[in-house]
């Protein structure tokens, strides 16, 4: 059974899902960053995927991608599975400026997480949520995304 990864309920804001993807925010205000985590049990990397989930996840990534160019005209769009912390495979997805707050380098570790201020967090779903439709993307709290009974609320 699907559940998501301890580290992702405590550093990310739900904002949906596709077809095979939870649409999380992370909440570091520093960028504007997502992460898209396909609903598979105990999956690590994008290969163990079957061959139909590696496509939906391809096609998920690059509506994603769109959406957050469309919205934040980033400089380039980061997006990449790491999984040295949270082995669940899980894709991160930040628009990244020059003169950002790690500019030109790597984000992690660059400088400490920013807390959202409560409005900018709330008018930052709502803006994304409105903007993902498409690819099947859902919104609504009470799909099965496999998140109940783990504290994590939309």
């Amino acid at each position: 059974m699907f559940e998501l990864h301890s580290q992702l309920l405590q550093d990310t804001v739900p904002l949906g899902q596709f077809k095979l993807s939870l649409v999380l925010l992370h909440k570091d205000a520093n960028y504007p960053w997502c992460v898209l985590v396909p609903r598979r049990a105990g999956i690590r990397e994008i290969h163990h995927l079957s061959e139909d989930d590696q496509q939906q996840l391809i096609r998920e990534s690059s509506h994603l991608s769109e959406v957050m160019t469309s919205l934040f005209a980033p400089f380039t769009m980061n997006i990449a599975a790491l999984g040295n912390i949270v082995p669940q495979l899980h894709v991160h997805h930040v628009a990244r400026f020059e003169g950002d707050a790690a500019w030109p380098a790597s984000i992690w570790g660059a400088k400490p997480p920013a807390a959202y201020e409560s409005d900018a967090l709330e008018k930052r779903v709502a803006r994304l949520q409105a903007s993902l439709v498409g690819e099947g993307f859902e919104s609504d709290a009470n799909q099965d995304d496999g998140l109940s009974g783990q504290g994590y609320t939309p």
